[in-house]
């Protein structure tokens, strides 16, 4: 491998990090409500569920994982865990009352780091279309490697560098738009969130339905994220 190759590498990750989708959302929303640290503990579960999928793709058999990558049900199942998770945002426990009473945001004190790891890691892991983009970065850069163990070690975990610095620079930003968060936008921001994922989950679901080759699958496959 060269400095090409880690350059190259470290943009995949960098743009990776923009992809726009349900984890784009929550760690934005995460690094607002509960602090940066939280969200980079959010953010590495994320990269834990990545590592998964890479693993995954590098060790399975790719017929097999073709057929898993497009078994419907797995699209059913993900969809289905994405609008629960965006109804029980969106059915947040404080009303608007409630929220238009308070005058500062307060940052949890203690967060459950835990928690926070885990709804990382399953909220990147539900959804299948990350498994297809590993396997066909694997199948894609693989061969260009040589297939060689320590060099795909080394691109791959340049990738996810890229993509957690960048995550940091994000989060870091969203931290600043603190001092603008009045309680009554966080509870607009909870219920716009809320509403995002349910059209992902719903979205998930449709390509689970539809027919592969479909122009409905193949333009939900464009703004599918990681």
């Amino acid at each position: 491998m060269d400095f090409y190759d880690f350059k190259n590498a470290f943009l995949i990750g960098f743009f990776m990090a923009f992809m726009i989708g349900p984890v784009f959302f929550v760690l934005i929303k995460t690094s607002i409500l509960k602090g940066a640290r939280a969200a980079i503990v959010f953010d590495l579960g994320v990269i834990l569920g990545d590592i998964v999928f890479m693993l995954i793709a590098y060790y399975g058999s790719r017929t097999l994982l073709e057929k898993i990558k497009d078994d419907p049900r797995l699209f059913i199942v993900g969809g289905l865990v994405l609008i629960v998770y965006g109804l029980i945002t969106y059915l947040d426990k404080n009303n608007k009352k409630e929220v238009e009473e308070n005058e500062e945001v307060k940052i949890p004190v203690n967060n459950n780091y835990i928690r926070l790891f885990f709804s990382g890691f399953f909220l990147n892991f539900i959804n299948v279309g990350v498994l297809a983009f590993w396997l066909g970065m694997i199948v894609v850069v693989g061969p260009t490697l040589d297939m060689n163990p320590n060099y795909i070690l080394y691109y791959f975990g340049t990738v996810l560098a890229g993509y957690f610095l960048t995550d940091i620079g994000k989060i870091l930003l969203a931290k600043q738009l603190k001092s603008r968060m009045t309680p009554i936008v966080i509870y607009r921001v909870k219920k716009t969130m809320g509403v995002l994922l349910i059209v992902f989950g719903v979205g998930l679901m449709l390509k689970g339905f539809l027919p592969k080759d479909s122009k409905i699958n193949t333009l939900l496959e464009q703004v599918e994220k990681n």
